[in-house]
């Protein structure tokens, strides 16, 4: 099984990272999972009624990346987190993109407790996967676009395995080699704060709302954590 681990240098960049790892196996992306379809369809109705909006740029959480991102030189208004992305998206369009089933969960997830989520086929994840620092030799091809390779910049934090980069400016972009598709069985989901101390709650109601999520539909579930005082998590 793979090991994630957090690279001492980035947990001392971030001592108060806290990564919550949701995984799933025998996942069954091809039933119906009306829970997720409730509630990509809360959030929505809410938005259009006014009783709630997504996490922006002023929220403390968004801000705290768009820190993170300036920090490693990724300007974060060009080249957004995942979570701020996906917040403006369903803020302009009034709707979420819809995926697969597994996808949803997790945006739906994101975007309501204001925390960036990613997922890896862990099917297709070579050796262990860490999160470090980029040294600029490593490649990448972007979700959706199978024929690009990029570079990450050198001191861009990235998530990796020993095949190439998964994810660039820490959880800008997923690769297109791991991702979770209908067919995928074995999944690592992860959700991230760079305050634990702060927004560690936020964390952890929305790794038990993915797992139960998940749940209905997979044959066995669990949640991990990694962050400066435990680095390494076997899934």
């Amino acid at each position: 099984m793979p090991v994630f681990r957090l690279d001492p240098a980035v947990a001392a960049a971030f001592p108060d990272t806290l990564i919550a790892v949701v995984t799933a196996t025998g996942l069954r992306g091809h039933e119906p999972w009306p829970h997720t379809t409730a509630a990509l369809a809360d959030l929505e109705q809410r938005l259009a009624d006014g009783s709630w909006q997504p996490a922006d740029e002023s929220d403390p959480r968004i801000e705290a990346w768009h820190a993170a991102y300036r920090s490693f030189g990724t300007n974060p208004r060009r080249i957004r987190p995942s979570v701020d992305a996906l917040g403006r998206r369903l803020a302009k369009k009034g709707a979420l993109p819809r995926v697969n089933p597994a996808v949803d969960s997790y945006n739906a997830v994101s975007v309501r407790h204001g925390l960036p989520a990613g997922a890896f086929d862990l099917d297709r994840v070579t050796g262990d996967v860490v999160i470090r620092h980029a040294d600029g030799t490593e490649s990448f091809t972007p979700l959706g676009d199978p024929d690009a390779v990029e570079h990450p910049n050198p001191g861009e934090i990235i998530y990796a395995d020993t095949t190439d980069v998964l994810t660039r400016h820490w959880n800008h972009r997923d690769a297109h080699r791991t991702r979770v598709t209908r067919d995928t069985t074995r999944v690592a989901f992860v959700l991230e704060t760079l305050h634990a101390g702060r927004d560690g709650d936020h964390l952890e109601a929305a790794a038990h709302q993915l797992r139960d999520l998940l749940a209905a539909h997979a044959d066995r579930t669990a949640v991990h954590h990694l962050g400066p005082a435990r680095p390494t998590a076997e899934v």
